[in-house]
């Protein structure tokens, strides 16, 4: 049996602390008149080991013998007059579980071996994000969900595709064994089927080894629902509510649930500051993504509407995001806010929340509508382009763009070659309009994100329980060849497509008849920075089409979508390098005709 102090702990931190004669336990119960732990360490007894009160509801104690592996709880006991009996609750601070409603297991964050790790994230302007579910991933066993070990595997898959980075999505601890993630019940602790926290961290350090970043989802506009020890945690609640974790009046409800935490109690300001932080301090990980911070903003998710903003939520953001630029430099924060908000990624200093980035729903919602529609007349060649040119607070790498997200093809919404023509996502049609929204993902100024699958062609609407077809890396080798070669022209891996790196877009040329739209992306204007994109969204060729180019010279092909390489069914128009020549076009110095196919993207670049 283990022996207890008889005082409370002076050393700081939360959760259970490993040391060298034991460990340390603290937690926050404001409400309780006793709190005790219980655990492998004392043969589970319920009042041998009591915790301190210290000051402002928190408890501690130190136990010798505790050590890590050992399973634990939290015994909570009311006031009498509650009539509640003492129950238990498992550690809101716990870093490993058996599961969302299983125990707490000590835990040593300080123990594993990074190795020297000290990688840093590429620049934002040459990242290129991939959006991963470690359940569907890459799944070994039928009934199982996919692990941090098996999604490694595929590391090298993913460094050849060309990704730099790997947007996880939620790997907290959430009820079962499936999920998308969405409904965290642990925020400290991480997913136990998936490998729990040392997984975890061979999973980021394999990803550093690979040259990839790690970011991961986070969810603070909200908690659980179900499975969760934070509920009523201590006992006390108003109005049958969630109790001192949460709001216990309106501000409460959001569309998973009454589980929205309180942003204006400094103690729930520091659990959600300190969960923010660890994902930096002990995983190592290069960035955040929050999860509809428009619900931590508001209480309906409305942001033209401030009668029902929550101010305290804004500054949580502020907070947490200054504290991660200050501590972390290098690192990036994103926030899905799809409200089109430029105050969600201005700096705290001019009163916005902080963020480095956001998703862009501008360029997500034109786009795809655009290439799903069936008749090319009814294409709105206007709105493309404002996808195509649109920024938040000046800075084209504020925002990420994308045609495919866990939001945009999951609960019954269809994938793009399935959502262009449904039941027919192998068609000619489906490939060719989803890879001319994928080539505009890579061409277009912003953070470039593909989710999982998309470079596979995969048809099936995202869920938690199936997972990638893997054997289409054969059968879909033209458009996995495809995805590889827009990343690396995206990344300026051959030194001749500098200016997809860069701030810079003249959207020049727009012929709404026609369907075709060119615009040239530059960075500083310097050899081998230039590039013209052309984009013909129509069932058409078009050959001896004469648009404008910035230079004189000759311009060189450095991709057509329309290629063989990328489908046997596609036309191959050929398009042959341009020589342009000193005469005005579309109010450039220089014209020149091009040859394209239907429905196709072409880049061009010169060699010096």
């Amino acid at each position: 049996m283990s022996e207890k102090s008889n005082s409370a702990s002076k050393h700081p931190g939360m959760g259970a602390i490993p040391g060298a004669r034991g460990a340390i336990f603290r937690v926050w119960a404001p409400h309780a008149e006793k709190v005790y732990v219980t655990g492998t360490f004392n043969g589970w007894s319920k009042t041998s080991t009591p915790l301190i009160g210290e000051h402002n509801g928190y408890w501690s104690t130190e136990v010798s013998g505790a050590k890590v592996g050992d399973e634990y709880r939290y015994m909570i006991h009311t006031p009498v007059d509650w009539k509640l009996p003492p129950f238990s609750r498992i550690d809101p601070y716990a870093r490993r579980v058996t599961n969302s409603v299983g125990n707490g297991i000590i835990y040593d964050p300080k123990a594993f071996d990074w190795g020297g790790d000290n990688f840093k994230m590429a620049s934002w302007n040459e990242l290129v994000i991939y959006e991963m579910h470690i359940g569907t991933f890459n799944v070994k066993e039928h009934g199982h969900p996919g692990t941090f070990d098996s999604a490694m595997e595929k590391f090298p898959y993913l460094q050849e595709l060309g990704i730099n980075a790997i947007e996880v999505m939620p790997v907290m601890e959430f009820p079962g064994d499936f999920s998308c993630g969405y409904d965290p019940s642990q925020p400290f602790a991480i997913k136990s089927i998936y490998g729990g926290p040392d997984g975890f961290k061979r999973f980021v350090k394999a990803a550093h080894e690979h040259g990839i970043a790690v970011i991961v989802d986070i969810i603070y506009n909200h908690l659980g629902p179900s499975d969760l020890d934070l509920w009523q945690f201590d006992g006390w609640s108003e109005n049958g509510k969630g109790g001192n974790y949460f709001y216990n009046d309106h501000r409460s409800n959001t569309p998973w649930g009454e589980t929205r935490p309180d942003y204006g109690r400094g103690e729930v300001r520091q659990y959600l500051r300190d969960n923010a932080l660890m994902w930096f301090e002990e995983c190592h990980v290069d960035g955040l993504r929050w999860d509809m911070i428009v619900y931590i903003k508001s209480v309906d998710g409305n942001d033209n509407n401030p009668p029902n903003d929550i101010p305290d939520g804004w500054s949580l953001m502020q907070w947490i995001n200054a504290e991660i630029q200050q501590r972390f430099p290098g690192k990036i924060s994103i926030a899905e806010g799809m409200h089109r908000n430029n105050g969600v990624t201005k700096d705290v200093g001019s009163g916005g929340a902080g963020f480095n980035a956001q998703w862009d729903a501008d360029f997500v919602h034109h786009v795809r509508q655009a290439v799903i529609v069936g008749d090319d007349r009814s294409r709105d060649l206007g709105a493309v382009s404002k996808a195509i040119e649109h920024r938040y607070d000046m800075d084209a790498f504020k925002r990420i763009i994308y045609t495919e997200s866990h939001d945009a093809v999951s609960n019954g919404r269809a994938r793009l070659p399935e959502d262009i023509w449904p039941g027919k996502a192998d068609s000619w049609f489906s490939r060719k309009r989803s890879t001319l929204a994928g080539a505009l993902v890579f061409t277009s100024p912003g953070i470039p994100m593909i989710f999982e699958g998309q470079e596979l062609l995969e048809d099936r609407w995202f869920q938690d329980k199936v997972p990638i077809d893997w054997s289409r890396v054969e059968s879909e080798r033209g458009i996995l060849g495809m995805y590889r070669d827009l990343i690396a022209l995206r990344r300026n891996l051959s030194d001749m497509t500098r200016g997809l790196c860069g701030q810079n877009i003249h959207l020049y040329h727009f012929d709404d008849g026609a369907k075709i739209i060119a615009f040239h992306r530059w960075d500083k204007q310097g050899p081998k920075d230039t590039v013209v994109v052309v984009v013909n969204m129509m069932n058409q060729i078009r050959d001896g089409y004469a648009i404008g180019f910035p230079r004189a010279g000759l311009w060189k092909t450095r991709f057509n979508s329309d290629s063989h390489n990328y489908g046997q069914n596609f036309a191959n128009h050929h398009t042959p390098d341009v020589e342009a020549h000193e005469e005005n076009n579309d109010g450039l110095p220089c014209s020149g005709k091009i040859n394209i196919g239907p429905y196709t993207v072409i880049i061009y670049s010169q060699d010096r």
